[in-house]
């Protein structure tokens, strides 16, 4: 048979680690909390011509503050891009909890070709620590720079112009044949 001993003891170090790692999870909830999310959009501007857009929005979820922070996105090889314009690194000098920042820089491409980007590296240093700490960027999807897009069926906003007031008219008329021919269920006669 168990010790009755043992099943106290047993939980009174049960109770004794949950303390523990609730006060850890307190202490470590007073840090900052990096999120960072890198977006691309391409512009074609002529044939052989493509504009990559990158935005990076850092958002600093914790409850304290971030001092010195930086952000560097080195991943745009300069053998298939030119920078058209801003630069691909940032410095803050402090982000508080809760608010938000953003960066954003355009580039040229020169090659055709699929490009795979990888996330941006935010470093930042925390009061009570003494190492920088580091935080990463969601990742891009891999993009197809200068391909051959088809082109795209676009709605022709010009057609329900000319003839959508005539489509509408011959609608209420076809509903108002419909409602006067069809049969009521008060006319029908009880036997």
């Amino acid at each position: 048979m168990a010790n009755p001993r043992s099943g106290i003891l047993n939980l009174f170090l049960l109770a004794a680690v949950l303390i523990f790692a609730s006060s850890v999870a307190l202490a470590s909830s007073d840090a900052p909390f990096l999120v960072a999310h890198k977006k691309v959009s391409l512009t074609r501007l002529k044939s052989g011509v493509e504009r990559v857009s990158v935005s990076i929005d850092l958002y600093n979820e914790g409850s304290s503050t971030a001092y010195d922070v930086t952000m560097n996105d080195d991943s745009w090889s300069q053998d298939m891009f030119d920078l058209v314009s801003g630069r691909t690194s940032k410095t803050w000098e402090k982000l508080d909890g809760g608010s938000s920042a953003s960066h954003s820089f355009v580039l040229e491409s020169k090659t055709k070709g699929m490009f795979h980007g990888s996330p941006a590296v935010i470093k930042f240093r925390v009061p009570t620590k003494a190492a920088l700490w580091e935080a990463y960027s969601t990742p891009i999807l891999p993009i197809d720079v200068l391909a051959d897009k088809p082109p795209e069926k676009k709605f022709e906003w010009r057609l329900l112009a000319k003839y959508g007031s005539l489509v509408s008219v011959l609608t209420l008329v076809g509903l108002f044949i419909y409602v006067i021919a069809s049969p009521s269920k008060s006319s029908k006669k009880r036997r």
